[in-house]
């Protein structure tokens, strides 16, 4: 089941916390899905589908044909969570109540506030909310996660005052890079940040607040357009220009705020390209033109005797059937599978230096071992 639409949705309020105005701003910008939206909602509809399962006493067993290897393993990954967690819970408490894609109602605290929990557990001694994130680009943490902790307010207001916890979890599963992040919070915690929220969740619903940018606009619709995050982008680069050369830590900063400052001018391109073709927008000193194309083969076999019929041999035209890449085949047989069969034939070459900020977990490479021959143009992928 899909995000309940809401002007302050749970799943945006990283951002219309940070940034109020943005709430109403999006709301009249249109709506755009991608490939990984849409296997994220499919990965959500089969874990549903597997845990009503369950708890109806029918597991599911056999793969859908729909489905490749890779989600159904890492939804295996996500219910076999779920299901320790619940037989945690009833054996604390026989009558704990599992729900399943549970509409969730924190409006006491933000305006119209409305989301589901992937997967809510409620008893005496605990209340949990379990989150499904099937992305696996950056790993979300649990820790001072607003969407989880507004899950939690409107699990605590429907079933807390049925049961008397004293305690909520807040619990993330992001099965396809291993994360499993969870907070825990005392109720009286937990409905303090709910009261300190309350003020700006009124300002967002109104559409006033001033504008701020910041990681938070990553998927914000109105990032090609905003001044606030234009200026927060260039910022670095515009501080860094003011001595003749660049510092270490001028240079430094730049390469942290590389990415972000790449996609957000990728996010402008595409605006400015889609309102061009779109709706006509004659952009100063710029015009569409035919892009670049790639050279196919439209029929293979009409080739192929052409080729021959000219005196070339099968072997000078021809290249042996080549197996699918190791994304592909890992996708298709799904991550675990693909150790046990291949594992002995897989290797792993040292990777590429790469400059990446000083909090990422990776342990720094030793410099001595790297060769000349190990860079290549782009040292900025992370």
């Amino acid at each position: 089941m899909p995000e309940i639409h809401a002007v302050l949705s749970a799943s945006a309020s990283k951002r219309w916390l940070a940034c109020p105005p943005s709430a109403r701003i999006a709301e009249k910008l249109p709506d755009k899905t991608s490939v990984y939206a849409e296997e994220g909602t499919k990965a959500h509809s089969l874990a549903e589908k597997a845990l009503r399962a369950y708890l109806a006493g029918k597991p599911l067993k056999r793969r859908p044909k729909d489905v490749d290897g890779e989600m159904w393993e890492a939804v295996d990954f996500y219910t076999s969570i779920c299901i320790e967690k619940i037989n945690e819970a009833r054996k604390a408490s026989p009558d704990a109540e599992v729900h399943v894609e549970e509409r969730l109602d924190f409006s006491a605290w933000v305006p119209e506030g409305l989301g589901t929990g992937d997967m809510v557990i409620v008893s005496d001694s605990l209340i949990e909310v379990v989150d499904l994130k099937y992305g696996k680009g950056v790993a979300v943490s649990a820790k001072d996660n607003p969407q989880m902790r507004l899950y939690a307010l409107g699990l605590y207001a429907a079933y807390g005052m049925l049961y008397g916890a004293t305690e909520i979890r807040m619990t993330i599963v992001q099965p396809r890079i291993g994360n499993l992040s969870y907070e825990m919070l005392t109720v009286e915690e937990l409905l303090k940040w709910g009261e300190s929220i309350k003020p700006i969740a009124r300002l967002a619903f109104e559409g006033g607040g001033k504008r701020c940018a910041g990681e938070h606009c990553r998927f914000c619709k109105a990032a090609p357009t905003c001044r606030a995050l234009h200026d927060y982008e260039l910022a670095v680069v515009q501080e860094a220009t003011k001595p003749e050369e660049l510092t270490d830590i001028d240079i430094a900063e730049i390469v942290k705020r590389a990415d972000g400052i790449k996609k957000w001018l990728t996010a402008v391109e595409e605006y400015a390209l889609h309102e061009a073709v779109t709706n006509g927008t004659v952009w100063p000193g710029l015009k569409v033109v035919e892009g670049r194309s790639v050279r196919k083969i439209t029929d293979t076999d009409k080739a192929r005797a052409l080729l021959e019929k000219a005196g070339y041999s099968a072997d000078d035209i021809m290249k042996p059937r080549e197996l699918k890449t190791i994304t592909a085949l890992e996708k298709l047989v799904g991550k675990k599978a693909f150790g046990e069969i291949l594992g002995g034939v897989v290797e792993k070459p040292p990777g590429k230096p790469t400059l990446v900020d000083e909090s990422d977990k990776r342990p720094p490479m030793d410099l001595e071992t790297v060769k000349d021959t190990d860079f290549d143009d782009s040292l900025l992928n992370a």
